[in-house]
């Protein structure tokens, strides 16, 4: 076989391998996000959240929270798939279910996005650590990886149960309706336990996070 030959060959090899990935992502029903090279289908603050190197990188403008990056599309019932990276102390917030205005925690849900890790957060109440759903249901710790390194996550909402796993481990279970039947953790007013659809998006509160590999899949549909 001649140079020009084999290289010939090896192109349909990899053309065929694109082709079978391809069909695998699309059999599982999995949507792209980010395409790793701008934030089109993506709205909100597009000066803090850039895109470098193939990732979404928050960076707070003056020492601001760095605002909110939402989904263009709403969603009720869903899995949606991200990978992270935390740098020290950093804290950044998923919202769900939530309207473009407002405090997403409380018009939407909120499931914390934290270096558990930082001293500054020793202090903080159950329900305020990575992967809880903001006042509502605390998660179980100690499943984040190094700071600096990447975490994946996925997040199942399906009607009012919600599941958060960390890096392989099932860190949230729960019911976000059940859970506050008798009064939010926090204490406060939650209308937007109420809301069965809305953006997915992160919410920047002041730090400098990473984000990578973002996709989503409708269920129920």
């Amino acid at each position: 076989m001649n140079k020009l030959t084999f290289c010939c060959a090896m192109a349909a090899s990899f053309f065929l391998l694109g082709c079978g990935a391809q069909k695998h992502l699309s059999e599982k029903g999995f949507t792209t996000l980010f395409n790793g090279k701008n934030l089109d289908g993506w709205v909100g603050n597009k000066q803090s959240y850039v895109v470098e190197n193939g990732v979404i990188v928050v960076k707070p403008d003056g020492g601001g929270s760095g605002g909110n990056l939402f989904t263009e599309g709403e969603y009720s019932s869903f899995n949606f798939r991200f990978e992270f990276q935390l740098t020290p102390g950093a804290n950044n917030g998923l919202g769900i279910h939530a309207p473009l205005e407002g405090d997403a925690a409380y018009v939407g849900k909120e499931i914390q996005i934290l270096d558990n890790t930082a001293e500054k957060y020793a202090g903080l109440k159950p329900y305020q650590y990575h992967g809880s759903v903001y006042g509502i249901i605390p998660a179980k710790r100690d499943y984040l990886k190094p700071v600096g390194e990447w975490n994946s996550e996925e997040v199942i909402v399906e009607g009012s149960k919600i599941k958060v796993i960390l890096n392989g481990t099932a860190i949230v279970d729960g019911d976000f309706l059940e859970a506050s039947k008798n009064g939010t953790m926090d204490g406060k007013e939650h209308p937007g336990l109420q809301r069965s659809r809305g953006h997915i998006g992160f919410l920047g509160h002041g730090d400098v996070l990473r984000f990578r590999n973002i996709m989503v899949k409708e269920l129920g549909k």
